[in-house]
């Protein structure tokens, strides 16, 4: 019934409810925004732009073919808001030219509701109102930056979208199985993920305390991540809490390996879900008590994240050593699947657990040997569980004494985890 009755309404009578409607949302927020501002300087708000997306639904049903009423009227506009845009320069000393650019997109509303879906149109609208209401919070934002973060950005999207495209997808040689092509996404994984992590733990929650320092830290390295919260617990000032974040950093390395795989290869993601699945279970009860229920002393302001682990993950020396490290992987992974096969392989990613294990891993992701997934998933497992050994050893040997028989439980409980995850 309803949709019939929709049917029955002249298509530009919907068209002309539809700009007007936008167009005075679009007018209100401006008398909201400006509400403050002297009269003589503001150029409209809800009639005036109101008006305006009339106008220009009147002059572009008049010839919509070659549109030719509404690009004279839009010229006509423009050079009027030529006018009141200069006098208010030199009258006002004002410079902002927002309200004046919202004008020209309410006079532009009519073409798009009549050759656009709606939503995109709707779409345009919104985005039209949340950047006209964010100035001051866009301002604040950029105080946040420093003169390297946009260089920073610019890194990423060349190694992501200018150098990537451009690379061959073909072995460099038997020897080296793997393409340029692979091995520069295995970078951008690698960096993207790390990138993310950055942005969130210089962006976001920049004072955070210890628990958001090992669940951040985790995401980008839960190794350096492990190694500094153990060096901050001879401070004295978190009690277990210290911990909770190095077993949480943990867990984020978990998500990290698990979003490698489903990035690489999802029939290992596949494998490697139930066993990650209860890994993140023990692991978040281990932190969750330590965090929370452990009676731990008041957190203080020094429970802040180090700045050496704001570190840019887009640096040259941290590329080139995953770099590095994936080109020897993958030459040792080589090696060794070949003369030793299945057997050679997991005893591998037991000694590759002292080492960063994502070059490791991502090598066997990338399915550059005839290996089957099941042995994959088992390296993947002892790689897991040697590196959780060794940073329990950096852990014992760099945290405070008081802490470290609840470290080496903690992360004992996640060794036998993955210990009895291979055998069964």
């Amino acid at each position: 019934m309803y949709t019939n009755l929709l049917h029955d309404i002249p298509h530009d009578l919907i068209c002309f409810i539809l700009v007007a409607a936008f167009s005075l949302l679009i007018g209100l927020e401006q008398r909201r925004r400006l509400i403050n501002e002297v009269a003589e300087t503001v150029f409209g708000t809800d009639r005036t732009f109101t008006l305006l997306g009339i106008a220009g639904f009147i002059l572009y049903v008049i010839r919509p073919q070659d549109m030719l009423p509404f690009i004279g009227g839009g010229l006509i506009i423009g050079a009027l808001l030529c006018i009141y845009y200069f006098q208010k320069m030199q009258m006002h000393q004002k410079f902002g030219m927002t309200s004046l650019v919202t004008a020209i997109i309410t006079y532009s509303l009519t073409p798009l509701v009549y050759t656009q879906p709606k939503w995109f149109v709707l779409l345009i609208v919104v985005c039209v109102l949340v950047v006209s209401e964010i100035k001051e919070s866009l301002l604040k934002f950029s105080q946040k930056f420093d003169s390297t973060e946009f260089i920073t950005l610019a890194k990423f999207l060349v190694l992501s979208g200018v150098i990537l495209p451009l690379l061959p997808d073909q072995a460099i040689s038997p020897t080296l199985n793997f393409s340029p092509y692979k091995f520069w996404l295995a970078v951008v994984a690698v960096s993207g993920i790390s990138y993310i992590s950055y942005l969130l733990r210089k962006f976001v929650f920049p004072d955070k305390g210890i628990l958001l320092t090992g669940l951040l830290g985790g995401l980008y390295s839960s190794t350096a991540t492990v190694v500094i919260l153990a060096r901050k617990s001879k401070e004295g000032v978190a009690g277990s809490r210290v911990i909770a974040a190095m077993v949480l950093a943990i867990t984020m390395m978990y998500f990290r390996i698990f979003i490698f795989a489903a990035f690489f290869n999802m029939a290992v993601a596949i494998k490697l879900l139930p066993y990650f699945i209860v890994f993140i279970v023990i692991s978040s009860l281990i932190a969750v008590y330590f965090g929370m229920i452990k009676k731990n002393p008041p957190a203080k302001a020094n429970e802040i994240l180090p700045k050496e682990t704001h570190q840019n993950p887009l640096e040259f020396k941290t590329a080139t050593l995953f770099g590095a490290l994936f080109i020897l992987f993958a030459f040792i992974t080589g090696y060794v699947v070949t003369n030793y096969g299945a057997y050679g392989t997991k005893i591998l990613a037991l000694v590759v657990g002292i080492t960063d294990i994502n070059p490791f891993i991502i090598n066997l992701f990338q399915g550059k040997w005839n290996i089957d997934t099941t042995v994959i998933t088992l390296a993947v497992l002892n790689a897991i569980t040697s590196n959780i050994l060794f940073q329990m050893l950096y852990a014992i040997f760099l945290s405070e004494k008081s802490i470290r028989k609840e470290i080496f439980i903690s992360f004992s409980t996640l060794i036998v985890a993955g210990i009895v995850a291979v055998l069964i």
